[in-house]
């Protein structure tokens, strides 16, 4: 299970992003990508990078499409092979 953080923002525009945001989670919602979000990022739970990249690459894109010209895209992936993550594991694990 890959557990990553996802920032994509564009640059050069409004101080605000909320529009970008809601873009990014309506298309992870699409793609029935599990995910939180906070004030400063996404944190996204996938199956396997294809699945993270795929998503990433489709949030990216819809935010190009929204009208940014220049978007910067983040991701901190934290892969785990030995045993099952999850995003509630994680948190869990610092109760």
């Amino acid at each position: 299970m890959i557990i990553s953080q996802l920032s994509i923002a564009p640059v050069g525009k409004n101080t605000s992003l909320s529009k970008y945001v809601k873009i990014v989670i309506k298309t992870l919602k699409k793609n029935k990508i599990k995910h939180e979000t906070n004030a400063m990022a996404t944190v996204i739970e996938t199956k396997n990078l294809d699945e993270l990249f795929n998503a990433v690459k489709q949030a990216h894109n819809a935010v190009i499409k929204a009208g940014a010209k220049r978007v910067i895209t983040e991701i901190k992936i934290d892969h785990r092979i030995d045993k099952k993550a999850t995003i509630e594991n994680k948190l869990k694990s610092i109760q």
